[in-house]
């Protein structure tokens, strides 16, 4: 059974957990994510506003229907006695016309003089006000409709319609009346139970989208894990199948990496081609300098040494250069304190050099070269000043939002030390504080100058063994 490496299989877990760390108002997914929640969240709206709006008519068409219904059972039940009083039992099938202050009532009236007496529901106490015709007409189908207040303070909706009941044409007016209080109510409450169906089921789509477009974004993601491996040192390549979309980016990616590899190939093999090219003639003049004796042989021996050192030194530099953004080198810092630390103990028999390593490996971001010639260059100087001390310490800086890691060397010893108005000259190029002491006045200066290539940062402190505390600051990988 084929496995995937242990690296890929872990990059794949944090991948969607990493890239929903970092949605953010910048992010794809947020934009995304975003705009199709304001999308959803409108098209609810405008769902829960036609739902609502539909269910109204739908219930305020069928209760006007039932009130046209109950009218017409009113009509038909209802006849004139023989000395012209309202007369009739009228059975509407609804016990809401009984129950008192339910809102359901109903009332005839007689319009026409020779009519007399009235009807009205059991339950209507008082007499229900009218508007004026005036206010509200009849319509071309003989009834008018209107809103009033019943005896309970309830609001109601009155249809109300005459009728000729005889050969005499003697006239009566009928009045339905129906609880609207107890519609509306009914209306807010299917309302009500669509929002929180609606809330519902919107809050589980906008999981579930974001949850999609996060999944449907984790190739991203996983471009970024496999770049982080290349910078890392751990990976040459973006390595691994991406889908069709992202497969060319993958492709581009891998073939500019293989090209920039190439150039620096290319850059340090013509850097040293030049070296190499340059360091006979310049051997030769030294020697025929040196051989031509008097003041114009020093000179141009002197000259063509410096013309050595220059080189050397500028060649080092395009070196550092290259490198320094390479995506190849990595350099455990802790393996490389303690061998130095063990060899500047045996150069300098009677003083004692202690090292505290960090609690976790920190990674140098560059050459072990590079960086043993930093700390080499500033054990040496330690060794050369100090009385009897040396300390060594390694730790990781905070990381500052998404800038690279860094870490921390710092050298201290408990010799004189060196005055801060004095601090800068100690770091130029052959410049010596102390002419007695041996050496060429370049280790701090070279020691400034590496660690400027590599985008670190050199200080020279007070120590608290009472000399000088050469701190550095360089490029960790991770």
């Amino acid at each position: 059974m084929n496995r995937k490496p242990e690296a890929e299989t872990t990059g794949e877990r944090k991948s969607l957990r990493s890239l929903a760390a970092t949605v953010g108002p910048r992010s794809l997914a947020f934009r995304v994510i975003a705009f199709s929640t304001g999308w959803a969240i409108l098209a609810l709206i405008v769902i829960l506003t036609v739902i609502s709006t539909l269910y109204r008519q739908s219930s305020e068409r069928g209760f006007d229907s039932l009130l046209s219904a109950h009218l017409f059972n009113l009509i038909g039940s209802v006849s004139v006695s023989g000395d012209g009083r309202l007369i009739g039992r009228p059975n509407l099938g609804d016990l809401r016309f009984s129950e008192p202050g339910s809102g359901w009532y109903w009332a005839v009236e007689p319009i026409s003089e020779e009519l007399s007496g009235g009807l009205r529901s059991s339950n209507m106490t008082d007499a229900i006000a009218a508007p004026p015709v005036s206010e509200v007409p009849f319509a071309a189908d003989f009834r008018r409709v209107y809103v009033g207040t019943g005896p309970a303070g309830e609001k109601i909706k009155v249809i109300e319609s005459e009728f000729v009941l005889d050969a005499q044409n003697r006239i009566a007016r009928f009045r339905m009346m129906g609880n609207l209080s107890e519609l509306d109510a009914e209306i807010a409450r299917f309302e009500r139970r669509l929002s929180v169906y609606l809330l519902l089921f919107g809050a589980g789509m906008i999981l579930i989208n974001a949850a999609a477009i996060l999944l449907g974004l984790q190739p991203l993601a996983r471009v970024r894990n496999a770049l982080a491996l290349v910078r890392q040192g751990t990976a040459q390549r973006l390595d691994g199948r991406f889908p069709a979309e992202i497969e060319p980016l993958a492709s581009e990616t891998n073939a500019l990496i293989d090209n920039n590899k190439r150039i620096v190939d290319r850059s340090r093999t013509q850097v040293g081609n030049l070296a190499h090219s340059l360091k006979t003639p310049l051997a030769v003049l030294v020697n025929e300098g040196r051989a031509l004796g008097g003041g114009r042989g020093r000179l141009i021996a002197d000259q063509a040494a410096l013309m050595q050192e220059q080189i050397e030194h500028y060649l080092n530099r395009a070196r550092v250069a290259a490198q320094r953004d390479s995506v190849v080198y990595r350099t455990p810092v802790t393996p490389l304190l303690q061998r130095l630390a063990r060899v500047m103990e045996k150069l300098g028999p009677g003083k004692k050099v202690t090292l505290s390593p960090p609690p976790a490996e920190i990674v140098f971001a560059g050459e072990s070269e590079d960086l043993e010639e930093i700390v080499g260059n500033l054990l040496d100087n330690a060794l050369k000043w100090s009385r009897h001390k040396i300390a060594v310490a390694a730790r990781e800086l905070p990381r500052h939002d998404s800038g690279p890691g860094m870490f921390q060397i710092t050298v201290d010893d408990d010799g004189p030390g060196i005055p801060e108005e004095r601090a800068r000259e100690a770091v130029k190029r052959g410049r010596r504080l102390d002419e007695t002491k041996p050496g060429s006045g370049l280790g701090l200066s070279i020691v400034a100058e590496l660690v400027g290539e590599y985008g670190g940062r050199l200080s020279l402190e007070r120590s608290e063994l009472g000399g000088l505390k050469a701190v550095v600051e360089l490029r960790s990988v991770g």
